[in-house]
């Protein structure tokens, strides 16, 4: 059977650990939800993040069955075949979550915080660090029993850099192996073409920690059209922020000048990567005699070197790879999320590959080895291969 490692899955952390763990002195500046008419606004300080629509079930779902592999309905749609599972139990309850990865074909994963991802709409320094520490603190507890199966990823502040690195080595010490800043910088924040960075860049390198870009991390808000096909434009646009953000850390020279950097970015689809570096690659040498900085390799290069894309349902990105190479190539399920693969991710990795000629190794290195290795996963049989 191939090692499946998913790059993209989700906790939910329990409400309560940012209202009890903040200072009272600090809680107007933190992430928090409010009811406003319809919807359920997360707010960061007086800044409106996200609204979610409150949707009223008019009857209850239909009763599922507790066997685990049975359960649900199975539709006909076309050539695939679409399985309707109970929905994912496991989203703070790790009994549960590794019942639903069984069942799901998931042997490890990374997993991301789902409150926490609106922690770069805190502007409040001290607010900041704090927040991120309650999370990692929590995510550390959850998952630091299961170093085989969970990868601990922290959230990095970024709004003072001094608290961004002494995070980075509190983390390190922990034994986590990712971390995450934003996709996106704040306006008021360096963009990551700035030398501000190269201290952090340099840590995690000689640290051994990934630094994780997640989609929509960053922006002021996911939903900035919100007319006419706002659904599908604002989440397709997250793709063009991890296309930008890699723009900025490979022309901009900070992976070059620290090799031992590792960047992911998640859940924004790969089968760009491609066109991006074919087009950086032209303009660095069409455009030679303005290019500042000079590179050490050519771009393409640098992302075979330091940059992994978590994807999920591209085939492009797998058809693609005589381009980008096969090592920055990792898939996501996005577990527990209603776009993410749960509970049918054997059936959508089977679609992935059909009609596509491919290594059986190659295989096995888009679906778990690329990421077991550039995490560390604590399996020897990837660990003495990192």
């Amino acid at each position: 059977m191939t090692f499946v490692f998913s790059s993209d899955s989700h906790l939910v952390e329990p409400k309560e650990i940012f209202d009890d763990g903040l200072p009272q002195s600090l809680k107007k500046f933190g992430i928090r939800s409010e009811r406003q008419g319809d919807h359920i606004c997360t707010m960061a300080g007086d800044k409106i993040l996200h609204r979610a629509r409150i949707i009223k079930r008019e009857a209850p779902p239909p009763a599922q069955s507790d066997d685990n592999e049975t359960r649900g309905l199975t539709l006909n749609s076309g050539e695939d075949v679409v399985r309707l599972h109970a929905p994912a139990r496991g989203h703070n309850n790790i009994a549960l979550r590794l019942e639903d990865m069984k069942l799901d074909g998931i042997d490890a994963e990374i997993s991301f915080p789902s409150t926490c991802l609106w922690a770069y709409g805190i502007e409040h320094q001290e607010t900041e660090l704090a927040t991120a520490q309650i999370y990692n603190d929590w995510n550390n507890q959850l998952l630091g029993g299961h170093p085989d199966v969970f990868i601990r990823c922290g959230v990095l502040p970024v709004r003072n850099f001094d608290n961004t690195q002494s995070e980075l080595r509190r983390l390190a010490k922990l034994g986590f192996t990712a971390a995450m800043i934003p996709c996106v910088t704040a306006p008021n924040m360096p963009k990551y073409n700035d030398e501000a960075w190269d201290p952090v860049f340099a840590l995690a390198g000689d640290l051994g920690v990934v630094l994780v870009m997640h989609s929509g991390t960053g922006l002021e808000t996911v939903q900035p059209e919100r007319r006419a096909g706002g659904a599908v434009i604002n989440y397709t646009n997250q793709a063009c922020d991890a296309w930008n953000a890699l723009q900025y850390l490979v022309a901009g020279g900070m992976l070059d000048r620290h090799p031992k950097a590792q960047v992911a970015v998640i859940e924004c689809g790969a089968s760009w990567l491609a066109g991006l570096v074919e087009r950086m690659d032209e303009i660095y040498v069409a455009h030679a005699p303005y290019v500042r900085p000079k590179l050490s390799v050519m771009p393409s290069e640098i992302v075979a070197r330091q940059v992994s894309c978590g994807f999920q349902n591209d085939r492009a990105c797998i058809m693609s790879r005589s381009v980008t190479g096969v090592r920055p190539l990792i898939w996501g399920s996005d577990y527990p999320h209603a776009e993410g693969t749960y509970p049918r991710s054997k059936d959508v990795i089977e679609r992935l590959f059909r009609g596509i000629e491919i290594s059986e190794q190659d295989k096995a290195d888009i679906l778990g080895g690329n990421a077991a290795r550039l995490f560390r996963l604590a399996r020897p049989e990837f660990q003495k291969a990192a």
